[in-house]
């Protein structure tokens, strides 16, 4: 599979895994504010076709049950006419019972026979002209035989122009079926009316209710939001370092302890009046430690110094030494410029913790490195070192004694801890406003879970990278201390086969 098929699967699958995320939980993304207004929205939705079913269900009960009062009505009357068989010396007829008993426009008459219709009539409402001849076909002849014969009203859509109809059926004397029935349609017509009118009242009340939610959450919420922004500002501090004055406290009209987000905010002012309480102490200890070893320091220089004075001094008194004791007296003094490295090593770390201000001077960068290279293949012949540098001097703004340090620690670092046989290369470009410069080795690289502390002090790789004499474990952190304490930052890649420490450093503003 090609490099881009590659990455469009892999956005696909982001994508799919991105929607099948939100279908578990379609809200996990959504703002209390929005939830809280959805909420309210919804809630008035509900109501609102709740109330609007209810209604619609009780106006068409109540005009069904007028219509039934009326069909009753109606019923009562061609009864009556057709009990007694003749109307002005002629036969009675369905024609002759609706209109006679004066029945609105849209009553329906029927007078069944067993399985036949002998008589059917459909008075015409005000906009129709003419009678018209009811269905009489078998459809409608099963549905008027089907009816309860007691007079009970019954819904039934007789189709075509008549449409849905409230009819009931009566038992005659000589045999026959008196069928009468009043139309549903104006009855229908209301309750749509009014389901279509609530419908459009719940939609504008949730949208009304909506916007005011949302304004008055807004409002309720702007407390919550100071709250918050006291927590970012909090966020931005650098706590983890120096001294720090945590002042920041959410102000006391948000601190009310009778409302919700008051209690928030006063439980917020007690944490970061914890927090500071806690910086404090940490301060202190860090200010006793760093004094403690600052004071212990120079201290041990002077006892370092006589140590060494006098072993040299007893090397070089001219008098004959038992060999064993001359080889003693040589440990003694290359372990004591060993421990004089380490205390300058925390000195030099004290006085950075302290936040003492290094020189900002222009400092060559490229000459620098050349000779620290220089002095790296003197001091590692069976290494191969390689340097890589733009055709122009390159300066930086920083402390050059310092700045010697650090990459000194660097190719230091890579000598000591990759085999012999290794390319070292030594490089540098100018990348925006910083000069990056790398050392990169092809040794077996740094340890994995290493390099997440590589650069604290006392932190050793000594699994996976020879050592052929001994190391503080304060190189790195020293290189770092000084790097950050310059203005710029240090980071490692590594892999078996590649080690590239990056380190990057202000340049010399360019004078317009």
């Amino acid at each position: 599979m090609s490099t881009g098929a590659a990455g469009r699967t892999s956005a696909v699958r982001g994508f799919l895994r991105r929607v099948g995320g939100w279908f578990r939980h379609p809200f996990r993304s959504w703002t209390l504010r929005r939830k809280l207004v959805a909420a309210v929205a919804a809630l008035i939705a509900v109501l609102g076709v709740a109330i609007g079913i209810v209604s619609v269900v009780l106006l068409n009960d109540y005009l069904i049950g007028r219509v039934d009062a009326q069909l009753e009505l109606a019923s009562q009357r061609g009864l009556q006419l057709a009990v007694t068989g003749y109307v002005h010396g002629q036969p009675v007829g369905a024609d002759t019972i609706v209109t006679y008993t004066g029945q609105p426009g849209g009553t329906l008459a029927a007078l069944l026979d067993g399985q036949h219709v002998t008589s059917s009539y459909y008075q015409p409402t005000g906009s129709e002209g003419g009678a018209h001849r009811a269905v009489a076909d078998a459809d409608f002849v099963t549905k008027m035989t089907s009816l309860p014969q007691d007079g009970t009203p019954t819904s039934v859509n007789l189709g075509g122009n008549l449409g849905e109809y409230r009819v009931a059926s009566e038992d005659l004397p000589d045999g026959q079926h008196l069928i009468m029935g009043l139309p549903l349609a104006e009855a229908h017509a209301t309750t749509e009316h009014l389901a279509i009118t609530m419908l459009f009242a719940t939609i504008a009340a949730s949208a009304f209710a909506a916007g005011i939610g949302l304004l008055i959450v807004r409002l309720s919420l702007r407390p919550l939001d100071r709250v918050a922004g006291a927590a970012t500002t909090v966020s931005t501090l650098p706590l983890d370092r120096g001294e720090v004055a945590l002042r920041v406290r959410v102000a006391d009209e948000d601190t009310d302890p009778r409302t919700e987000v008051g209690r928030v905010g006063n439980a917020f002012n007690a944490m970061l009046g914890h927090v500071a309480s806690a910086l404090t102490a940490r301060e202190a200890s860090e200010r006793k430690v760093r004094q403690f070893i600052s004071d212990a320091s120079h201290e041990l220089r002077t006892p370092l110094a006589s140590i060494r004075g006098y072993s040299e001094l007893t090397r070089r008194s001219g008098e004959v030494i038992p060999p064993d004791v001359q080889h003693s007296i040589g440990r003694i003094e290359s372990e004591a410029k060993r421990m004089t490295t380490m205390v300058e090593d925390l000195l030099l770390l004290a006085r950075l913790d302290e936040g003492r201000e290094l020189d900002r001077e222009p400092v060559d960068l490229s000459m620098l490195l050349i000779n620290l290279l220089s002095d790296a293949h003197a001091a590692g012949p069976d290494h191969s070192w390689r340097i890589d540098l733009p055709g122009e001097p390159v300066e930086v703004i920083g402390d050059q004694t310092r700045l010697h340090q650090v990459f000194a620690n660097l190719l230091t670092n890579a000598r000591v801890h990759t085999p012999a046989g290794t390319t070292v290369t030594l490089g540098m470009r100018p990348v925006d406003d910083y000069a990056e410069v790398t050392v990169v080795d092809d040794g077996p690289g740094v340890p994995t879970e290493l390099q997440p502390v590589l650069f604290e002090r006392f932190a050793r790789g000594d699994s996976s990278r020879s050592r052929e004499t001994g190391s503080t474990g304060l190189g790195l952190a020293i290189v770092k201390a000084v790097v950050d304490a310059q203005g710029g930052s240090i980071a490692v890649e590594s892999e078996p086969g590649r080690t590239a420490f990056i380190v990057r450093l202000p340049l010399v503003p360019v004078r317009g």
